[in-house]
């Protein structure tokens, strides 16, 4: 390996992507650089694969639940704290190797060319949401703790985790090139949300939760500027070239419609998940008596 040398094709001063070939190739028995997404070859790479994923994970946590009713709450401590640990750190690995393939691109190309040429999807970007991809099948064990401890079973949660799942297998298949804006953000997300939970997990007390849903938000209003653009622009070139517009962009146009679609649904879920849980929370707070010692706070409390 070359010494610490900070350029464009270098930002973190090392090529991060030749130690994660080492490792790649020690568990694999091959190159990262000789993967190609093949489907019905490539593990996980068919449409039926999927949908028994998602059909199966439902049954698990929906049977699991029912199995579980009589029983007492399980809290695996331990193994909680290690699957939020890995999944912080890949989290972080997968991050900052994207972020290493991109920086050359949008400073070489532009940003135009990084979201919508299909030249801009490279051999090691789709290695990379392959991966990103399988991520989200481990994060289906999330809801398995949940129902281990008896938690309630948000509509949210559920729908998120399997449906995200079906969003990185649609855009692998698609070869969405916008693709990496939204794997790019999540795992941002996932890099703080991990580490909140396998701290919580340790017992400690985070403040910071009600921002981890605000960074969520935040997440999937850029999501959705930068992909609808990108599904603007493929119209207006293919069907009203006379409106104005960057050229065509790269992907397929059902893969780019589901995008649209379920990261539309997960920004009105999320706001209305922030208004029930935090908004509401804080009403009740102001609500409740103040316990000051003397009983004051009580009596001023039925004056408010």
């Amino acid at each position: 390996m070359s010494a610490i040398q900070f350029s464009v094709d270098r930002p973190f001063g090392v090529y991060l992507y030749d130690y994660f070939d080492m490792v790649y190739t020690a568990i694999v028995g091959k190159s990262a650089n000789d993967f190609a997404f093949v489907e019905g070859e490539t593990p996980l790479s068919t449409t039926p694969q999927v949908v028994v994923g998602c059909i199966t994970y439902l049954m698990v946590i929906f049977g699991g639940q029912f199995m579980l009713r009589d029983s007492p709450r399980y809290h695996p401590k331990f193994i909680f704290q290690l699957h939020n640990f890995l999944l912080t750190f890949v989290s972080a690995a997968l991050l900052l190797l994207l972020v290493e393939q991109l920086i050359p691109q949008l400073v070489n190309h532009g940003f135009y060319y990084t979201i919508c040429s299909s030249e801009a999807w490279t051999q090691k970007h789709e290695l990379l949401y392959y991966l990103n991809y399988l991520v989200k099948w481990w994060e289906l064990a999330d809801t398995v703790f949940l129902v281990l401890k008896k938690k309630k079973l948000e509509f949210l949660h559920y729908f998120h985790h399997s449906m995200t799942m079906v969003l990185c297998y649609t855009q692998l298949v698609g070869r969405t090139t916008v693709s990496w804006v939204p794997i790019v953000l999540n795992l941002t997300v996932h890099v703080f949300m991990y580490y909140y939970y396998f701290r919580t997990a340790s017992g400690h007390k985070i403040w910071w939760k009600q921002y981890l849903t605000g960074m969520q938000i935040t997440q999937f209003i850029i999501d959705l500027f930068i992909i609808y653009g990108c599904t603007y622009t493929f119209y207006a070139d293919k069907y009203a070239p006379h409106l104005p517009n960057f050229g065509s962009c790269s992907g397929g146009e059902g893969a780019a419609w589901f995008g649209c679609a379920l990261l539309s649904s997960y920004l009105l879920l999320f706001i209305n998940f922030y208004g029930k849980t935090y908004k509401k929370g804080a009403a009740a707070a102001k609500k409740a008596p103040v316990a000051n010692g003397n009983g004051a706070g009580a009596k001023k409390s039925k004056k408010i």
